[in-house]
């Protein structure tokens, strides 16, 4: 396999060599992850590999393991079809969100990519605060982001669903009207779909990614099931995270839809997606201006006037809630994870003094 058509780069290949201490060692991008194990595509093809004990001894957090789209530095044993990771290399670019549960956990849905396709579907399922939650965590991921608007066959009035999305995609975010099954609108993908970059495909449960990836491969690799009859959504079939290498040479990661998602320390990402609040409030007249009831309040007259959609306003400070809430969770992990640091280093003392 040519790991250059697949996304690496020369700052990838010098800190693989900075930090390679064995001629035996090879870098790899991880393809697929089972549980505990992981899919890697090296020059030797496939291999299946798992974290080696001093790389799963030194592991903090859920972060520090391997990510669908990572490269990471591993030994092989091409005669196995096997291999160990000894190491996940520096990531420019993560798209996280916060897992599941009461826990304040980061999951790192996919991992160097260069651009991400925010998938929503053109029906009565258009939610544009979701829309604004995906922005949101795109722009803190680093990737670049592309609102990829799904069933357009299906959507009477999609002059004015395409005004409303265009509304809150500040920063150049391109809206791009597709049907997958018609195969119209596809070809406005193309210039992001190039040799040697990475496109996630993000997006909720059953708003057309498997039928698109099919369309962008040409064949049905991804299984799709008929759209349900009443709501106009698909039956999704992703079940895990997967990077999927396209005719052109281009790389694709297509994920399961996702029931949740909940925010992961984006405090930069909130200005990028409400950049248009952020220009209001330079002009009110308190400089820590809640927008709520406070005189000269330049968003509140903004909504008055009917230029803001108070929606908008609702979502921002919601967010702006949620991620204060993940950042006092964040801390306390923070705390927790230094106490397991140290205890691991006390733990490695004492075998020394052991053995001696």
């Amino acid at each position: 396999m040519n790991l250059l058509t697949i996304g690496l780069t020369e700052k990838i290949m010098n800190d693989f060599l900075a930090i390679k201490q064995s001629e035996e060692l090879i870098i790899g991008r991880v393809a697929l992850e089972h549980k505990h194990m992981y899919r890697v595509w090296t020059e030797h093809g496939d291999l299946l590999c798992e974290v080696s004990g001093k790389f799963n001894f030194e592991a903090l957090s859920r972060e520090d393991y391997p990510a669908v789209g990572d490269w990471v530095m591993l030994k092989p044993r091409t005669n196995e079809g096997k291999g160990t990771i000894y190491s996940v290399m520096p990531r420019f670019s993560k798209f996280s969100r916060k897992s599941a549960g009461r826990t304040a956990e980061e999951q790192i849905v996919a991992a160097n990519v260069d651009t991400v396709f925010l998938v929503n579907s053109l029906n009565d399922d258009l939610n544009l605060r979701r829309i604004e939650r995906y922005l949101l965590l795109t722009w803190e991921s680093g990737a670049n982001p592309v609102i990829v608007l799904s069933k357009a066959d299906l959507c009477e009035n999609i002059e004015e669903k395409l005004a409303e999305v265009e509304a809150i995609a500040f920063g150049g975010v391109p809206v791009i009207p597709i049907s997958a099954e018609m195969m119209s609108g596809i070809e406005q993908l193309n210039p992001y779909l190039l040799p040697g970059k990475t496109v996630a495909l993000l997006g909720s449960s059953g708003v057309g990614k498997s039928t698109l990836t099919n369309r962008l491969l040409g064949d049905e690799k991804q299984a799709v099931k008929d759209i349900r009859e009443g709501d106009d959504k698909g039956r999704h079939t992703t079940t895990h995270r997967e990077l999927i290498q396209l005719p052109n040479g281009s790389v694709l990661i297509d994920t399961p839809g996702m029931r949740e998602l909940q925010l992961w320390e984006s405090s930069e990402g909130l200005t990028e997606t409400f950049s248009d609040i952020d220009e209001l409030a330079e002009n009110c007249r308190f400089r820590d201006c809640k927008h709520n009831d406070e005189p000269g309040c330049a968003v509140a007259l903004a909504i008055a006037a009917g230029t803001l959609p108070a929606g908008r306003l609702t979502s921002f400070n919601k967010l702006q809630k949620e991620l204060a809430y993940i950042e006092r969770k964040a801390d306390k992990r923070a705390q927790t994870e230094e106490q397991k640091k140290w205890k691991n280093v006390a733990k490695q003392l004492k075998q020394k003094k052991k053995i001696k």
